[in-house]
């Protein structure tokens, strides 16, 4: 059986960040204006014959940009974590702190999470997200790929995730796990169509911009939204 896949580049925002436990100049704040795009799959396609609506995407844009644009994330195990703390409440920065720890791997994964969340529950669960990858600038970049995520998509999907929950905490209280908002709900009926699931994998890309866009337009439901 085929499955459809389409693609979305969206702006991030400007972050800083920090390595703390680097021996470069990585462990000084630096910042960069992110971006990501987004690989989204599915077994069919709606009544519009689309993967996904584009013009859906923008609740997804602005929940990214609340973590991601004009804030200053940390890891939570930086030595100096406190002191950052003092600074969002003076009103220096607009601090957000990942347990896991930071830099566009981190943010990939952060990416994916929040995005697949958003496209299983605005989709009914007909589609999901293969990867993302962050760009740091033009040069760098990195990707996070779970394709075993298709399980729970297509044969088990138990549970959905409170996502406004997920993605707008406390300002500088660490980011929660998404699993601790998980809400009950039926399981739909199996499949039968589902696409096959493989094991995690990761692999380049060409032209990362080919036939994408960002052009805002005027309705609440537009494929160039």
């Amino acid at each position: 059986m085929a499955k459809f896949q389409s693609t979305k580049v969206i702006e991030l925002g400007s972050c800083a960040f920090r390595q703390p436990h680097a021996d470069s100049h990585c462990k000084y704040i630096h910042g960069y204006r992110l971006k990501a795009k987004f690989w989204f799959s599915g077994s069919e396609l709606d009544k519009n014959n689309w993967v996904v609506d584009f013009g859906s995407l923008k609740a997804l844009k602005a929940k990214l940009q609340l973590h991601f644009d004009h804030t200053t994330v940390l890891a939570g195990d930086d030595p100096f974590i406190d002191k950052f703390k003092e600074l969002h409440d003076a009103g220096v920065c607009n601090l957000r702190v990942m347990e896991g720890g930071v830099g566009i791997e981190k943010f990939a994964e952060f990416c994916f999470m929040v995005a697949n969340i958003h496209v299983k529950e605005t989709t009914n669960d007909r589609c999901h997200v293969d990867r993302v990858e962050v760009w740091e600038h033009e040069d760098n970049s990195a990707t996070y790929t779970n394709q075993q995520v298709q399980t729970m998509i297509f044969k088990e999907p138990e549970t959905s995730v409170d996502v406004d929950k997920f993605v707008a905490a406390e300002a500088c209280d660490t980011q929660p796990n998404p699993q601790d908002f998980k809400k009950e709900k039926p399981a739909p009926a199996p499949n039968p169509e589902a696409a096959p699931v493989g094991n995690k994998v990761s692999s380049g890309i060409s032209d990362p911009f080919a036939g994408t866009s960002w052009s805002a337009s005027n309705g609440d439901s537009l494929r160039n939204g």
